[in-house]
């Protein structure tokens, strides 16, 4: 059985970090692309960061500069360290493993940056 399992998230005031964790069992860690997407009430589910297998990474440009994806193929688990964080960054935040025609998602981990 697969599970993604997301946590690290919370509320944090404008300019604050944090770092959300998504640590998987189930699946061959390393053969997955890992990616962070999130989703704010109303809208629609949008790409934040990827992570290749090969460590390559690719962000949306409104997070370009301020959050980092990473992976640890032995734990099993990617991150996404958030830095300088905006009103507009709060929205649910989910992890997704893709390999192929295979995808998986967390369950979503809430991040609220308000003041």
């Amino acid at each position: 059985q697969v599970q993604l399992v997301e946590s690290g998230g919370g509320s944090v005031q404008p300019g604050g970090s944090l770092r959300l964790s998504c640590a998987s069992s189930g699946i061959i860690f390393s053969s997955y692309a890992m990616s962070w997407y999130r989703q704010a009430p109303g809208k629609q589910r949008d790409l934040v960061a990827l992570i290749g297998i090969g460590g390559i990474t690719n962000y949306a440009d409104s997070v370009k500069g301020r959050f980092t994806i990473s992976r640890d193929n032995a734990k099993g688990t990617v991150y996404l360290q958030m830095n300088s964080l905006k009103p507009e960054d709060t929205a649910v935040y989910y992890c997704n493993a893709k390999l192929a025609q295979r995808t998986y998602w967390g369950q979503g981990t809430q991040v609220t940056v308000s003041s």
